[in-house]
């Protein structure tokens, strides 16, 4: 049976995700040195690059998730809130692709109504070019131009999800 990324060719491979990933641990690390931090976590796409990140970063932390959806069209919704309290906490919604931003935003204004200490939006992958609203994330693991992206927990029609690599579709 073929595999979607039969069709598709490697675009950032899993070493390359790793290094990304041990840079933005870093980064957080410093800024957050002896802080405890809440990592929200939305799902589906995320949760790779979550798991990874939070065994490199070396601080105390607490993870939660959030499953939020937003079908072409119409207002985002939340089929998952957050469980804990956030209240003067140090939150990083990390996200491992910001495209649009239209769900993005609409949780990072979820989560300031909890009165958090501050909130931070932590990103493996950028893509500005497609950006419907002003938004700019706090860290950023790489940037790439308008291009569909399948593997390391993002699909195309739920499957890809489990691919090491990041692939994208033959030109």
């Amino acid at each position: 049976m073929a595999q979607l990324k039969d069709e598709m060719v490697p675009f950032i491979t899993k070493e390359e995700i790793n290094t990304i990933i041990d840079d933005l641990a870093g980064q957080i690390e410093r800024d957050y040195a002896g802080k405890e931090v809440v990592i929200i976590c939305p799902l589906k796409g995320s949760v790779l690059f979550v798991a990874d990140f939070m065994r490199r970063l070396k601080l105390p932390q607490v993870l939660d998730f959030v499953h939020l959806t937003s079908p072409s069209g119409e207002c985002v919704r939340i089929l998952r809130d957050i469980n804990i309290d956030i209240t003067d906490k140090h939150v990083l919604i990390l996200e491992e692709i910001i495209d649009a931003g239209r769900t993005l935003t609409f949780l990072i204004k979820r989560i300031m109504a909890s009165d958090p200490a501050s909130v931070k939006v932590v990103a493996l992958i950028d893509k500005p070019a497609r950006r419907e609203l002003s938004l700019k994330p706090d860290y950023v693991g790489k940037t790439i131009d308008d291009r569909y992206v399948v593997g390391y927990g993002l699909d195309s029609e739920e499957k890809g999800r489990n691919y090491a690599d990041l692939y994208t579709f033959r030109q």
